[in-house]
């Protein structure tokens, strides 16, 4: 059989190219057959998971839960990496709903997501001045110079923003248009700090007083206050508000409030502190923390820091808590073997290598540790179906997809699938054991925000 492109020898010029006996042979080993001419125009003209959409996952999804938290209103981030908000928010609010007699309650993400941007813009700045004896090329610089600011995040950004700043109603707040569709504002963002950034560097090199570099570096954010002041809204300083119930209808008299005095009465006291945050990462060894440098919302705030465990412990934690009629935030590879249509998540959900005649085999870790798998998306555990032997079945999340999305808003997971791609839950200290508490304290091994694992939910 004779090969259709004709490689050129001028276009070897070393080793390990596709030479054009390599590519003959590549051709021959795909002479088609006749099924495969008509699997070719299968493809051509259809969705990969329409057709690789098993018999299995055309069954009716069960949708009972022997353990099920109350239900809450179903949020929207629109076109935004603000799930690791909703999800904290979620929890927030269920928490505030549980030990308020009834009383509800949405907080404004459009309120602290200006914070969380003012914030992440000033790490970026302070660690362009940190780090500014470094070559421009250094991988910390890179770093800053990469990220300046996102949308994504991890709870300890929930923690620390609302403890510092507060939390508003939503009704005092209401999200924007640049809030639910933040790439463009992002984007400029990201310039000017780019920009701010090469200024401080000089600064730096040119040995201006440490004063001198924290005056310029005030001026610099007043300029990013303006620009999400003009996209976000001006940050709410105070308000009036009587709490409803689920219905709508009044429960409290009006009162004032400020943003903190708001927190003080929905929260009660410190996030930080009253948990723990837990992890599935298979590459590493288990029972030991991992701290994430860099990985925080704002400078003086907390990184992440994570106890990693077996997925037996992790299952418990979050039954426990499920059964108090606690949710969590948790977090996922969401994208992985999703059936968006039907809300549904199961490792047979579509059959990608029978299509291909291939194999897909690696582990967890492989996953990991190559970049095809990782926490993308943060979701707010709320149930979980147990079998007589309490062994999970499946597990259900709230999104923040909207209604129209999944199951009315929710995806349910097989418990197959949670195994595989569930990485991260933040579950209430009061729910985890004096050992796996013991463990959390042990001082932390530090590893880098490049890790595959530990990039942001969004």
């Amino acid at each position: 059989m004779t090969v259709a492109v004709a490689l050129t020898a001028a276009a070897q010029t070393r080793s390990g190219g596709i030479t054009e006996k390599m590519l003959q042979q590549i051709v021959q080993q795909n002479a088609p057959t006749p099924s495969d001419r008509a699997l070719r125009n299968a493809v051509a003209s259809n969705a990969i998971d329409q057709l690789t959409r098993t018999q299995e996952s055309q069954r009716k999804i069960d949708t009972w839960f022997s353990v099920e938290t109350p239900k809450q209103t179903i949020t929207d981030q629109k076109q935004s990496g603000r799930c690791w908000m909703f999800s904290g928010l979620n929890v927030l609010r269920a928490n505030f709903a549980k030990r308020s007699d009834a009383k509800t309650v949405s907080f404004s993400q459009d309120y602290l997501f200006f914070w969380d941007q003012l914030e992440k813009a000033n790490l970026m700045l302070q660690g362009i001045v940190d780090t500014g004896k470094s070559p421009i090329d250094d991988q910390r610089v890179q770093f800053f110079f990469h990220y300046p600011v996102s949308d994504g995040g991890t709870f300890c950004g929930v923690a620390d923003l609302a403890e510092k700043y507060g939390l508003v109603p939503t009704e005092v707040q209401p999200e924007t248009y640049s809030a639910e569709n933040t790439s463009r504002m992002s984007a400029i963002v990201k310039t000017k700090l780019r920009e701010h950034g090469l200024e401080l560097r000089r600064m730096v090199a040119d040995g201006k007083k440490a004063k001198d570099i924290e005056r310029r570096k005030t001026e610099m954010l007043a300029e990013i206050y303006h620009i999400l002041a003009v996209t976000l809204g001006e940050p709410v300083k105070e308000f009036t508000y009587a709490f409803k119930d689920k219905n709508g209808k009044a429960m409290t008299a009006p009162r004032q409030y400020t943003p903190k005095t708001f927190y003080d009465e929905v929260v009660g006291g410190p996030l930080n502190g009253t948990f723990i945050m837990v992890m599935n990462d298979p590459r590493r060894e288990y029972y030991k923390t991992y701290e994430v440098e860099y990985d925080r919302h704002t400078y003086d705030g907390h990184n992440w820091k994570y106890l990693n465990l077996p997925m037996d412990d992790i299952e418990t934690l979050a039954i426990a808590s499920l059964k108090d009629g606690r949710k969590l935030y948790s977090s996922y590879d969401v994208g992985k073997q999703l059936d968006r249509k039907r809300g549904y998540c199961d490792t047979e959900n579509f059959d990608y290598a029978s299509l291909f005649n291939t194999t897909f085999n690696m582990t967890k870790a492989e996953r990991i540790m190559t970049f095809d798998s990782g926490s993308t998306h943060a979701m707010t555990l709320c149930a979980v179906d147990l079998d007589a032997s309490g062994e999970p079945l499946k597990w259900k999340v709230e999104n923040s997809w909207g209604t129209d999305s999944g199951q009315d808003g929710y995806l349910i997971m097989s418990a197959r699938w949670f195994r595989e791609y569930m990485f991260r839950l933040v579950v209430d200290k009061q729910y985890v054991s004096q050992k796996l508490l013991h463990d959390y304290e042990q001082p932390p091994l530090m590893v880098m925000p490049e890790d595959p694992l530990f990039q942001m939910d969004e």
